[in-house]
C-alpha cells in the first residue's frame, strides 16, 4: 500500500488494489489539521486500511509540528485507542 499527502486537495491517500482510500482535512489554522472525513472503498474495508491511513496522517502532523482535530468519528475512535498520540489533539 502506498501513502501520499496531497496538500492541494487537502487529503491523505492510501492507494490500494481496490482503489484510493482517503482522509480529507481542513486547516482551521496553520498548526492544526482537522481530519474530518475518512473513506475506504467497499472492497478494501475490513483490512485495516483506515487505521493505517490515520496513522500516516497523525505521523505527518507530528513530524510537521501540527495538532490534530478529530472531527471524523473514525479518527476520534482511532485516537482514543492510541493514547500515545493524544497529545496531538486539540
Amino acid at each position: 500500500m502506498e501513502f501520499r499527502h496531497q496538500p492541494e486537495q487537502q487529503r491523505f491517500v492510501a492507494v490500494t488494489e481496490q482503489g484510493e482510500a482517503e482522509i480529507a482535512y481542513a486547516t482551521p489554522s496553520d498548526d492544526v489539521l482537522d481530519l474530518h472525513h475518512t473513506f475506504v472503498p467497499d472492497a478494501a474495508r475490513g483490512q485495516g486500511v483506515a487505521g493505517k491511513l490515520v496513522d500516516y496522517a497523525v505521523r505527518y502532523a507530528r513530524e510537521h509540528g501540527k495538532k490534530v482535530k478529530a472531527t471524523c468519528p473514525y479518527v476520534r475512535k482511532w485516537m482514543d485507542a492510541h493514547p500515545a498520540q493524544q497529545d496531538l489533539l486539540v
